[in-house]
């Protein structure tokens, strides 16, 4: 005889489905629940920022429609696609063109509440960086076009000045690939085709710095003055004021570039992505110990401090793209978000220069940064 299913049944299977829903890492909260006035709430938007393209999370309740229709998610006139969406949560993509200001949900004919959140703005396209761009003592932002391994470009960085006009700058190099200024504004820069760090004086000429520095990518001063150069296939150079250069620590060597920044503290931080998804920041102390930082991030690329020695580089964090904040106890958050992203600057007035592979962009952004240059002088 066939058995009737019963009430012990029932609870028997909700419970398997419950199980399988936590392996699978479904949540109530993925699934919705159900929406009893309509009228949707917006409590916090998750990162509070991020570049055209990237993804948001927004988090509140009455999210989604009723009959599982998609909500609306305004910014500004501007609509933005909607990734996925529930009751209590929704992701949402950042339209081209938007601008810093409000996000609203619109669902079951009503609208939430706005939260705000930032929005960068692009200052210049058409280019091709490969880590952070750079900032002069008057706040003139320099980028290079790198170009593929070996090619000649017509213009190798250009600059962009504090009313970000786009001017070419410097084309007799290959390969340019990170800009740094030593404290009196001088420019160094580093070509990973030919293993050279040259100095450029300000009408772009230049001469060879150092020479030798195996696949060189990125660079750093401290605060002595002294250049860090990183060969990407596991050395980190240093390189005196009077050009002596030692070894100063070797590293895993990276598929693409290492990154370099000072702490505020004084010890130097490299990323340098792998073949792996799971790659760390390494820390390495004024003798030339490395340790390993923060390990668990996707890609990790350009390198930039606050004052209060919190790291920010851009990467993947579980996944989302960005720029990802690790604080001194090793807590990381993605606060950014934006595909593409390969670097950043901090610039003076509360605010960051985000590069992607192809643009920069401008970010006003409640966040001071660690200047690399003197604070008198560089106006932060």
């Amino acid at each position: 005889m066939r058995r009737v299913p019963g009430t012990r049944d029932v609870i028997d299977y909700r419970a398997r489905i419950q199980v399988a829903q936590k392996d699978m890492g479904i949540s109530d909260r993925l699934l919705g629940k159900k929406n009893v006035n309509g009228k949707p709430r917006i409590d916090t938007v998750e990162p509070a920022a991020a570049l055209p393209g990237g993804e948001i999370r927004i988090i509140g309740s009455g999210l989604r429609p009723h009959e599982l229709r998609r909500p609306k998610v305004q910014f500004g006139e501007l609509e933005g696609a909607v990734v996925i969406s529930s009751d209590q949560f929704l992701v949402a993509r950042v339209p081209e063109g938007a601008h810093s200001g409000p996000v609203i949900v619109d669902a079951n004919g009503h609208a939430s509440n706005p939260h705000d959140i930032r929005v960068a703005v692009t200052i210049a396209e058409n280019l091709h960086p490969v880590t952070n761009p750079a900032l002069d003592l008057e706040g003139n932002i320099y980028v290079t076009f790198s170009g593929s391994r070996g090619q000649k470009v017509p213009v190798a960085i250009y600059k962009v000045d504090t009313n970000y006009n786009v001017k070419p700058f410097l084309a007799e190099m290959m390969n340019a690939t990170s800009i740094a200024f030593d404290r009196e504004g001088q420019m160094y820069v580093s070509s990973r085709y030919d293993g050279t760090v040259y100095r450029v004086a300000p009408n772009g000429t230049m001469s060879a710095f150092a020479e030798g520095m195996g696949v060189a990518t990125g660079l750093a001063f401290d605060r002595e003055q002294n250049l860090y150069v990183g060969d990407r296939s596991g050395t980190i150079f240093k390189i005196s004021r009077d050009r002596q250069i030692f070894v100063f620590a070797t590293l895993e060597a990276s598929v693409s570039a290492y990154h370099l920044a000072f702490s505020p503290a004084g010890s130097l931080y490299v990323s340098g992505p792998t073949t792996s998804s799971f790659d760390a920041v390494y820390e390495v102390d004024p003798h030339g110990r490395v340790s390993v930082f923060y390990r668990g991030l996707g890609r990790p690329q350009g390198l930039a401090f606050d004052v209060d020695g919190n790291l920010y580089v851009a990467a993947s964090l579980r996944g989302k793209r960005g720029i990802v904040r690790v604080t001194p106890e090793k807590q990381a958050s993605l606060v950014v978000a934006g595909q593409n992203v390969v670097g950043l600057a901090f610039a003076p007035g509360r605010a960051a220069v985000l590069a992607t592979s192809n643009a920069i962009h401008h970010l006003s952004w409640d966040i001071q940064g660690f200047p690399l240059l003197p604070v008198e002088e560089a106006a932060y």
